[in-house]
């Protein structure tokens, strides 16, 4: 070996860095990360929510969404109907874990035999509504919609014992069941968790309820392992804000709400006993001076988008894409920044839809820049920064619901199945009566063409080896179907609303067949779409099928050849061609 070539490891390493900065790539350097705060239970980042008051959408409708993007949860979707009840019925509630699965030979996670029986029973109202299922419940009947996201909690208020009997699924549902606005669906969860306790199998959650007049942040916490009903106390402690009509705001695994005024009930609900338990656990010190502060007292973070290298930097991404004029930092600290924000412009859906499918391009995490995105200039392979849209969504949900409209019309859930970039938004009236079939197969572990959710993760495989050519394919289509979709809303909303006049019965099915044929559709063009990408890009090579010939798709950016030719020059230098 030339001598020239024998140099110790450190020196290598040195040298290759040089090397790469002096090529103006981007290189992960290790800066402050968040203090560490020893005593919290933190959250999972999982499930990024965007909340629309109904005079910050451009069409007055209240939205919401929901990223369930824990890369290996239960993703199947049900419709459950409505129910009319007789005296004396009652309802058993179980625990359901987010993330529990089950091998679809044994049925589903939703059976009685896989869910774990509290042993407590409610009675049944006289009718219970219909709603949407997924890992939560997302929209009933009324237009009663929710999303979802983990906030954490400080250590000592967890309770993973099975004393409570509520979670923040079973909240979801018995919500769905029994309740018509938001405002009743956050009294009616924090009560019963206050009465039966909560945890078990969760700790702090955030939940987005929205009806079509008003938009709710709603935040609950166990209140630690010794609570028994006996006690007298609560067996939760939570608090609600509402988001202001003409604002957005954001739930990015992290606790919103900061001070709290309960006098004031226009905007706020909550526990009355949440500063009596603060400082009872010593999390709030009123002879400090300072008011107190829901999220610093019981679910604190710290750090920035810039202290923590893009890891907690959602919180920033989302408020400069909605209100850029107001020039947020990137080191302002997430817990600094408000509640909520004026955007500078209305958001119609597909805004919303665009915000969930946003990969930080453009910004200092943005995950191609430098090399970080490989030849084919793809956002998914690095993973040093927490995007919006991930690469292991199970689905994503925006749900719109309408005041100018009945029930069944108004309320909309639309869903994209699998990561966000490569998925189509589709639409599912509140009052649907069933979902598609395949919406109900399958899980991560068994592929199955049966299933709708395979058909976009089918897309997504055969996307992500040569990127930057085949997510345009993806967003032709997309264009097609989902803004096709966009475009036959408003003649569907007008015929089932007069139909709807006449016979509620016959509008339902017209809201039925529309969701559910739109939805096959999409599914089958997915399916179709795949193959072409598998046909279209096998190899590395082009294959046009119009003229029947093949290229060779070439890595698009410049700086990835030299990266390659440089780093080659230090860690093979014995090759011919870096001598």
């Amino acid at each position: 070996m030339n001598k020239r070539f024998l140099l110790s490891a450190a020196v290598k390493t040195a040298v290759l860095a040089a090397a790469v900065l002096g090529l103006g790539l981007a290189v992960d350097r290790p800066g402050a990360e968040p203090a560490a705060v020893d005593d919290i239970d933190r959250a999972s980042d999982h499930c990024t929510v965007i909340l629309v008051g109904k005079n910050a959408s451009t069409d007055g409708s209240t939205m919401t969404t929901h990223a369930a993007d824990c890369g290996s949860c239960d993703w199947t979707w049900a419709k459950i109907p409505a129910r009319d009840n007789k005296p004396g019925t009652v309802r058993k509630v179980y625990h359901v874990g987010q993330m529990t699965t089950v091998p679809p030979s044994q049925g589903s996670k939703w059976d009685p035999a896989h869910m774990d029986d509290t042993g407590l029973t409610l009675p049944e109202p006289a009718h219970t509504y219909g709603y949407m299922r997924g890992v939560f419940g997302y929209m009933n009947d009324r237009q009663l919609a929710m999303g979802e996201s983990t906030i954490g909690n400080v250590r000592k208020l967890s309770n993973n014992t099975p004393t409570p009997k509520t979670d923040i699924t079973s909240l979801t549902l018995l919500a769905m069941e029994r309740c018509t606005t938001a405002r009743e669906a956050v009294q009616f969860m924090g009560g019963l968790a206050e009465t039966y306790g909560y945890g078990k199998v969760d700790g702090g959650e955030m939940l987005a309820v929205a009806d079509p007049n008003e938009v709710w942040v709603f935040e609950i916490m166990p209140v630690g392992p010794l609570w028994t009903p006996e006690s007298g106390k609560p067996g939760a402690v939570w608090c609600a804000q509402r988001v202001p009509d003409d604002h957005v705001s954001v739930c990015p695994n992290e606790s919103r709400i900061g001070e709290v005024d309960l006098a004031d009930k226009d905007n706020f609900l909550g526990s009355a006993h949440m500063v009596e338990l603060a400082v009872e656990q010593k999390l709030y010190d009123p002879a400090s001076g300072k008011p107190f502060n829901w999220k610093r007292a019981f679910s604190p973070s710290n750090g920035s988008a810039k202290s923590s290298n893009g890891r907690i930097s959602r919180m920033w991404r989302f408020f400069d894409l909605v209100a850029p004029s107001q020039k947020f930092k990137v080191d302002l600290e997430n817990m600094d920044f408000p509640f909520s924000v004026k955007p500078d412009k209305k958001l119609s859906p597909a805004d919303v839809m665009a915000l969930t499918r946003d990969k930080s391009e453009g910004t200092p995490f943005d995950p191609v820049q430098g090399i970080r995105g490989g030849p084919y200039g793809n956002p998914n392979y690095w993973g040093g920064t927490r995007l919006i849209a991930v690469r292991n969504a199970e689905y994503t949900s925006l749900t719109q619901c309408r005041a100018n409209l009945p029930d069944a019309v108004g309320g909309i859930v639309w869903l994209a199945w699998g990561s966000q970039d490569t998925a189509c938004y589709m639409p599912f009236y509140a009052g649907i009566t069933a979902m598609p079939k395949s919406f109900a197969i399958g899980d991560h572990w068994e592929f199955n063409r049966a299933s709708a959710r395979w058909a976009f993760d089918y897309v997504d495989f055969h996307t992500q080896p040569v990127y930057r050519e085949a997510i345009k394919d993806v967003r032709k289509a997309r264009l097609e179907h989902e803004d096709g979709a966009f475009a036959k809303i408003a003649e569907t909303d007008k015929a089932a609303a007069a139909l709807w006049a006449k016979s509620p019965k016959k509008a339902v099915e017209l809201l039925t067949k529309f969701s559910v044929e739109n939805a096959d559709r999409v599914v089958a063009a997915w399916w179709e779409l795949g193959d072409r990408l598998l046909v279209r890009y096998n190899h590395f090579g082009f294959y046009n099928s119009e003229t029947r010939r093949r290229e060779r798709v070439q890595a698009q950016d410049a700086l990835w050849p030299k990266a390659v030719r440089s780093i080659d020059v230090w860690t093979a230098p014995d090759l011919p061609a870096n001598r």
